[in-house]
């Protein structure tokens, strides 16, 4: 009995079994790189605009060099390259990780300032959910109080005051909702949310006026003219308070003189 010769069979499929092996990608042997020259490839691919590639491969770097200067350097540049890959959850995350990780690194202002321009970036429009607008006004806040004099908190203030102006909106579009179906009451809530916690936003002079329909809808006549004569004093040029003081007095557009005279005697008694 012969036994020997199928042996070498046996060698060719197992030759053959270990190349197609080699030749499978997920097989393939894991190679370690130097860590300048992982960084400088990432670095090369943001160059290049393919963001989500570097992303990848600032995460080779903190992989294969965790211990090195240059994988701190790579969590903050991962989560630079998610939020240009507009991957702004992804981003939150890597900034937040950041932070947790090197509380006092000398970058870590980025790392909140970027957390916020994740946040403001995914502002919707007011007809929507503001639970993200929120979010990116306290990023923005947490920025401006932990770094006053940074460069970082300048351009959060600006964009603080689109925020506050977006929420403020929103408080005006609910409101408007309530006024329609008369529900007052709901409605002068909203209003007032504005004017007391948006006082700087845009928004305010058509809360007073609103705050008049709702005060002559509910017979408050007295809290109507108040209320008019409020946005008279702060905002005499605005058309909602040419619409207020035509509510309060049943009269066409105030003429200066008997603007002042009324807005004065007014808000005489309330302040």
């Amino acid at each position: 009995m012969r036994l020997v010769p199928w042996l070498p069979r046996l060698g060719a499929a197992a030759l053959l079994i270990a190349l197609a092996a080699c030749s499978d990608p997920k097989n393939k042997v894991y190679v370690e790189k130097p860590v300048d020259e992982l960084y400088n490839k990432a670095m090369d691919e943001i160059a290049d605009e393919r963001y989500s590639v570097a992303a990848k491969t600032f995460d080779e770097v903190e992989s294969q060099h965790p211990y090195s200067v240059w994988a701190t350097k790579s969590q903050l540049m991962n989560a630079y390259s998610l939020y240009e890959d507009n991957k702004y959850g992804e981003a939150i995350v890597a900034a937040e990780r950041f932070i947790q990780l090197h509380p006092g690194h000398k970058d870590v202002a980025y790392a909140y300032y970027l957390k916020a321009i994740c946040y403001y970036m995914q502002i919707v429009d007011v007809g929507r959910d503001q639970k993200t607008t929120m979010l990116a006004l306290r990023a923005l806040e947490d920025v401006v109080r932990r770094f006053p004099d940074s460069k970082y908190a300048r351009d959060a203030k600006l964009k603080l005051d689109f925020t506050r102006d977006h929420l403020a909106g929103k408080e005006m579009d609910i409101g408007r909702y309530y006024l329609k179906r008369g529900e007052y009451l709901a409605a002068m809530n909203r209003f007032k949310h504005v004017i007391d916690d948006y006082q700087t936003t845009t928004h305010v002079p058509e809360a007073l006026e609103r705050l008049v329909e709702c005060d002559l809808a509910l017979g408050l006549a007295k809290e109507a003219k108040d209320n008019a004569a409020v946005l008279g004093y702060n905002y005499p040029g605005s058309r909602w308070y040419t619409d207020a003081y035509a509510l309060v007095t049943g009269t066409g557009n105030p003429g200066a003189t008997a603007s002042e005279g009324w807005v004065g005697r007014v808000v005489g008694s309330v302040f």
